[in-house]
């Protein structure tokens, strides 16, 4: 078997040394001829991961033809790019297609494996879950969830790209799985805003509780099951990027509460999700007031400010 992995960032990179490293052959594509170069001299990616060293058959390379070649494809570009990738692929219908990115649309309102539907006829899975690509990089135990709403499609994939240290879970609900990757990141900008105030954390255990309400609150209304919110792709998600400055969401928050500049050139899938959620939600008079305060954070609203009015809510019963 081999694996063809589109986009060279960090996650997608991490992906190719794991799955490449039992032995499979894989081609990781990236847009950039000249870093795909360089990787392939170096045998590693120096600006993700320089401290990982790729295996003899991971193949770094800039031609998408030669990574269409594969037996299955991981689309690992960021949610806000990957219609346009979508777009330049000319693939067979029965290549399975699998989303690695996280987020919800802008412009559609749209999660990855709902767009991926909309433009390809292909089987199509997503591999989400609590992960940071230098741990799966470095070959450090990680549990992820495989969701395909094909069963056999979904359990041929969950054995074909488990690794020695990925391990995953599968299920058929798609919808829950890219919900709860995609809101957790909405959230983790809030609770990384009240540790950047300094409002403690206790302040960031309330706020990653609440939120973890508001993402069942959105994602059952919208059809996704329970137990998939509290599952890796949902709860264990959510743990992960609330608590750690290795998520990039987290890390926007923090320089929100702190009232910093964040670097631009960096990408947080949270932003662009909290607006897109936050219209969807008044669309059907769902309540989101955290989604909604991170909104306010973002359109430049001061952080004290938004969290006096997050804390002057109607008392209710939990």
């Amino acid at each position: 078997m081999s694996v063809g992995v589109l986009g060279a960032g960090a996650f997608g990179t991490a992906l190719a040394i794991s799955i490449a490293s039992g032995g499979t052959q894989v081609h990781l594509w990236g847009r950039s001829g000249e870093e795909m170069q360089e990787q392939t001299l170096l045998r590693r990616n120096m600006r993700y991961l320089p401290d990982v060293t790729y295996p003899t058959n991971l193949h770094p390379t800039p031609d998408l033809a030669r990574a269409l070649t594969c037996d299955v494809l991981l689309l690992a570009v960021p949610m806000q790019q990957l219609r346009a990738l979508l777009g330049t692929l000319d693939l067979p219908p029965e290549l399975p297609l699998v989303a690695c990115c996280k987020g919800i649309e802008l412009s559609s309102g749209l999660g990855p494996v709902q767009l991926i539907r909309a433009q390809k006829p292909n089987p199509v899975a997503i591999l989400t879950g609590p992960s940071f690509a230098h741990d799966i990089a470095n070959g450090l135990p990680t549990a992820l969830t495989l969701a395909c709403d094909d069963p056999a499609a979904g359990t041929a994939l969950q054995h074909r790209l488990s690794t020695q240290n990925i391990r995953l879970y599968y299920t058929s609900d798609t919808l829950g799985a890219e919900l709860g990757g995609a809101l957790k990141n909405v959230m983790a900008i809030a609770c990384g805003a009240a540790i950047g105030a300094g409002l403690g954390d206790s302040a960031r255990a309330a706020l990653l509780t609440r939120g973890f309400a508001e993402m069942q609150r959105m994602a059952l209304r919208l059809g996704a099951r329970p137990e998939t919110l509290a599952g890796l792709s949902g709860l264990g998600d959510l743990a992960l990027t609330c608590t750690s400055e290795l998520s990039r969401n987290f890390r926007l928050g923090l320089t929100l509460g702190r009232g910093e500049a964040f670097d631009a050139t960096i990408t947080v899938e949270g932003a662009a999700t909290a607006r897109a959620t936050l219209e969807q939600a008044r669309a059907r008079d769902i309540d989101m007031p955290i989604t909604e305060t991170v909104v306010r954070l973002l359109d430049g609203t001061n952080l004290h400010e938004a969290m006096d009015a997050l804390l002057s809510r109607p008392l209710k019963e939990e």
